[in-house]
């Protein structure tokens, strides 16, 4: 990133409207406009396409992917499902900086924790198109990854079970395994005072765990015809966690893949989609602000780590509890410590709080600490952008801040930008919001065939 001066767009587009200069691979009908001309020429540059949906899925595979995607059948005190966390009304995430999983009651920012359950390590984020075969790694700290010869790697290791579709499928096997998210605790009891015994399962013993989540689908009756009619010739009895994961994944990738926003409209070639604040926001995302560097690509994310300095705060993840070391939990380097997953953007506007633990409350707050990182750490105020149950949580400790700091992604260096060019790269992240996320509720469906309630649970027995 660079300081920039404004005469630098106006001599480029005087130049450009001077020579008429036409970006290959577009029409002048297509690109009369100097503005128009300079932005196609630059996305030409980047290789910036609509991204490809995904391979179909039978409508049979998707509507039971629906069905087992909202049933709190899958959680081991049946009490929360996967729309829990990712909800359509919510722009398929929670709002929410941290997720409060099983044991919670309410829905997204109402969402209270159950008695001594600590909220999730990290943000839930949204699953807006995540069917792309562009798509090579799953989670913040890409723990679920596709290699180049196809080969998945996963939590499960050797476990990993037979016939899973891709990434997406391979992703839906695992918040059921976790004790917080879905699987509950030892010792819980269901919403109908049963054990539950999916807690009792080791918490590594994936297979078991998966199995036994098998075992209560094929004990619903009214999954039957559903897994039948998605997979024809498998009988009932002979279903796995696979045939679960991949139908969910088909329900995700049909229903939440949206390329109609402003900017997908642009790519195709409509010049009148976006407004001139955001081409010229697009101008300085994909130019000397440097975004694309990280947020590269059709999905626009390289899909690697990166520290940018994110507030440390929540509850911690795993052996660096209260701490989150990021990708070094997965790869065991100290150069991947603080290091997150680039998250896409597309619909970015609708799917706060921000970072991979939700320590920006607002958009335009979560680009602030991008244009000058270690500004905004050592000026972060926690009661502005948190929840008061996690204002405490924040580590504000002058040598935590200096450790995130030391491993800074290189590309990241302060930046000066003018409240008109704040304004227009605001308006280019807006223009990714395609219009359907505003009607995604009707995904939801009455009932699901476990009989649990499909909304989420606002009160508990004692």
């Amino acid at each position: 990133m660079l300081v920039r001066h404004k005469a630098w767009l106006a001599g480029s587009l005087f130049l450009l409207a001077l020579v008429g200069l036409i970006s290959v691979g577009f029409q002048p009908a297509q690109a009369s406009d100097p503005l128009d001309r300079l932005l196609r020429s630059r996305l030409l540059e980047h290789n910036i396409t609509v991204p490809e949906p995904g391979a179909p899925a039978s409508p049979a595979q998707v509507e039971l992917g629906r069905m087992l995607y909202f049933d709190k059948l899958l959680s081991g005190n049946r009490d929360t499902s996967c729309a829990t966390c990712h909800h359509p009304a919510l722009a398929t995430s929670d709002a929410r900086p941290l997720s409060v999983g099983t044991a919670g009651v309410g829905l997204g920012p109402d969402r209270q924790r159950g008695q001594e359950r600590p909220h999730i390590p990290r943000n839930a984020p949204d699953v807006f198109n995540r069917g792309s075969a562009l798509w090579t790694t799953m989670f913040w700290d890409m723990r679920i990854e596709q290699m180049p010869d196809g080969r998945l790697l996963t939590p499960a290791g050797a476990f990993l079970p037979e016939g899973i579709d891709d990434v997406l499928a391979a992703q839906a096997l695992f918040p059921p395994t976790a004790e917080h998210e879905m699987r509950g605790m030892p010792g819980d009891r269901d919403l109908f005072g049963h054990p539950n015994e999916l807690a009792e399962i080791p918490a590594q013993d994936f297979p078991a765990i998966w199995n036994a989540i098998v075992a209560r689908l094929q004990r619903t009756p009214p999954y039957r015809p559903l897994f039948e009619d998605a997979y024809p010739g498998t009988r009932f009895e002979e279903i796995t966690i696979a045939h679960v994961a991949n139908a969910i994944a088909a329900f995700e990738r049909e229903a939440f893949t949206l390329l109609n926003s402003p900017w997908d409209r642009y790519l195709r070639g409509d010049d009148s989609a976006l407004s001139p604040a955001a081409k010229r926001g697009a101008l300085l995302f994909y130019g000397e602000l440097g975004c694309s560097a990280c947020h590269s690509g059709p999905l626009m994310t390289d899909q690697q780590a990166h520290n940018i300095a994110v507030p440390q705060l929540g509850p911690g993840k795993g052996a660096s509890a209260p701490f989150d070391f990021g990708r070094e939990l997965v790869s065991g380097s100290p150069t991947d410590r603080y290091a997150f997953r680039t998250p896409p953007l597309r619909n970015v506007a609708v799917t706060g709080p921000y970072m991979h633990n939700g320590a920006f409350r607002t958009l335009e707050a979560a680009v602030r600490h991008h244009l000058n990182p270690a500004e905004s750490l050592r000026t972060y105020t926690p009661s502005a952008h948190l929840p008061a149950d996690l204002v405490a949580t924040y580590q504000d400790d002058p040598a935590v801040q200096e450790a995130l700091l030391d491993t800074l992604d290189r590309n990241l260096h302060p930046t000066t930008i003018s409240d008109d060019e704040f304004a227009d790269l605001l308006a280019f992240l807006h223009a990714l919001t395609d219009p359907a996320v505003y009607t995604l509720a009707q995904e939801i469906p009455t009932w699901v065939p476990s009989g649990l309630p499909v909304a989420e649970i606002e009160a508990r027995t004692p």
